[in-house]
């Protein structure tokens, strides 16, 4: 029997449309955003301006007496550097209230402005767990993308802007007050969004449901979390505007998120990341392609948990079956979203994969994989994706 401490902090708002009550529920935070003129700082990238949903909800906020000022200045993975830009900002604009308004990138460097603007200091001073100084500004997460969860956790992922090692800074106090569920947001997604992001969300789901620190709450939610993606994740790729398709796959993203809030990730992460830093493969592509060599590796140990997970999908799996057939089916997924499922595909040379190993071997993630890893292993699970 795994104990568990959960305490659900973030309130979830979710259904078409949603975002339309963006200023009642801010306000419903009380304190100085409850009258007068707050000032909201809205964290979004270049794309999602494009899209036209920063203009959606600055409109809603500015017919409301909200004073209103961006921070657009980051990429995917935002970097330390990228933070101290919009901390700098947040200094000059002093807000009351921070939105995270995009996907993971958003989200995350919204967190990372937060913990070092409220905080002080810079953000490698929150690498690890439980390191706030002070209490954070409240924040708003509105997920554009059904990929990372990050509206369902309290860490921030940042990567250091010279070494571009990942950084998990995690803290109670940096989870978003509100996540703002609106599936309308996610039909602007071109296709490759869709399937990096959907196969992101689906390796939340698979990590989350054999990790060491597995609990009945973990699982509970990493199981709804795989039925909801394996279902509609093709779909949403073959009939992109299928508004309920895409509605089952933001909450499974927000369901497997918060697994990995209460029972983290494993081996996947763990040599994924490596790709990512070294050959700027991007997070779901990198993920996706290491997640089956990962199922089958665990799969030699706990079957019976693929088994649980999969007959989410397929009722009637058989135990000693279901490492291969879920493996099977996460590659077929990345062939239907046009991905990798090989280093060679990617033009990664096996040469590196001595560097690969010794990388991910460092990675928190990894030591919560159900099987431990060393280095013969981690090797194995490289030369498997070949």
């Amino acid at each position: 029997m795994q104990p568990f401490d959960l305490h659900q902090r973030t309130r979830i708002v979710f259904g078409p449309n949603v975002s339309n009550q963006i200023n009642e529920l801010a306000r419903s935070l009380g304190g100085v955003l409850d009258s007068g003129r707050p000032r909201v700082l809205v964290v979004c990238d270049p794309g999602i301006v494009a899209a036209g949903h920063f203009d959606r909800i600055t409109g809603l906020l500015r017919d409301k007496n909200w004073e209103v000022h961006a921070f657009h200045e980051f990429a995917e993975n935002p970097t330390s550097a990228m933070v101290d830009a919009g901390v700098s900002v947040a200094a000059d604009f002093q807000p009351d209230l921070l939105i995270g308004l995009g996907g993971g990138s958003s989200m995350d460097c919204a967190k990372g402005i937060n913990f070092v603007y409220s905080c002080g200091g810079r953000i490698h001073d929150y690498h690890g767990v439980g390191k706030a100084t002070s209490e954070m500004l409240p924040m708003i997460a509105i997920p554009t993308t059904a990929g990372t969860g990050s509206e369902a956790q309290s860490f921030a992922l940042i990567s250091d802007a010279e070494t571009h090692v990942k950084m998990a800074c995690g803290d109670p106090k940096a989870a978003c007050r509100i996540a703002l569920l609106d599936p309308t947001f996610t039909l602007t997604q071109p296709r490759g969004v869709t399937a990096l992001t959907g196969i992101d969300a689906i390796s939340h789901a698979v990590e989350t449901y054999v990790s060491k620190k597995r609990n009945v709450m973990s699982t509970t939610y990493s199981r709804r979390a795989f039925g909801l993606l394996g279902r509609s994740f093709v779909r949403v790729l073959q009939v992109p505007d299928d508004l309920e398709a895409r509605a089952d796959m933001q909450l499974g993203a927000c369901l497997a998120g918060m697994a990995i809030e209460t029972s983290m990730l494993g081996a996947a992460h763990a040599t994924a990341n490596p790709l990512t830093a070294r050959h700027n493969v991007v997070h779901g592509q990198a993920v996706g392609l290491m997640l089956p060599a990962v199922v089958r590796f665990n799969g030699t140990v706990h079957a019976d948990w693929y088994s649980e997970l999969l007959r989410e999908l397929e009722p009637h799996s058989e135990i000693s079956e279901a490492p291969t057939r879920l493996a099977e089916l996460i590659e077929e997924w990345m062939r239907e979203a046009d991905l990798a499922t090989t280093l060679d595909d990617l033009s990664i040379p096996t040469s590196d994969i001595g560097l690969f190993v010794e990388d991910a071997l460092k990675q928190w993630t990894g030591t919560f994989n159900p099987i431990e890893l060393d280095e013969d292993s981690t090797r194995a699970l490289y030369r498997e994706v070949v």
